[in-house]
């Protein structure tokens, strides 16, 4: 498994931007497909994007595509959420996770590693 340690979390107005990282440690971090997730306070943790080991593959949830871009550099042990036209809706702790294998349909029990998430909060 790797540690993994979010950041770049905060408070912004709606329409605004905020790039999120995701440090990883362990040598074998570029071995694993990583996503990011979500929380909103009273709400299940729900899927945003995910991209595969070597950055081929990348996935999304609707709610975010053409606003959110996710990319990782594996020299850096690191991976980004890049997010553009923050809705208030977006807001969340955002958590960043690793998996092993990539599997069609998400589901947060196939990622075996969490970070402890970063706050984002979008204000209207």
């Amino acid at each position: 498994q790797v540690q993994l340690v979010e950041s770049g979390g905060g408070l912004v107005q709606a329409g605004g931007s905020l790039r999120l990282s995701c440090a990883a440690s362990g040598r074998t971090f570029s071995s694993y497909h990583t996503g990011w997730f979500r929380q909103a306070p009273g709400k299940e943790r729900e899927f945003v994007a995910r991209i595969s080991w070597g950055g081929g593959r990348i996935g999304y949830a609707d709610s975010v595509k053409g606003r959110f871009t996710i990319s990782r550099d594996n020299a850096k042990n690191t991976v980004y959420l890049q997010m553009n036209s923050l809705k208030p809706e977006d807001t969340a702790v955002y958590y960043c996770a690793a998996a092993a294998a990539w599997i069609t349909v998400v589901n947060p029990a196939d990622f075996g590693s969490w970070g402890q998430g970063t706050q984002v909060t979008v204000s209207s």
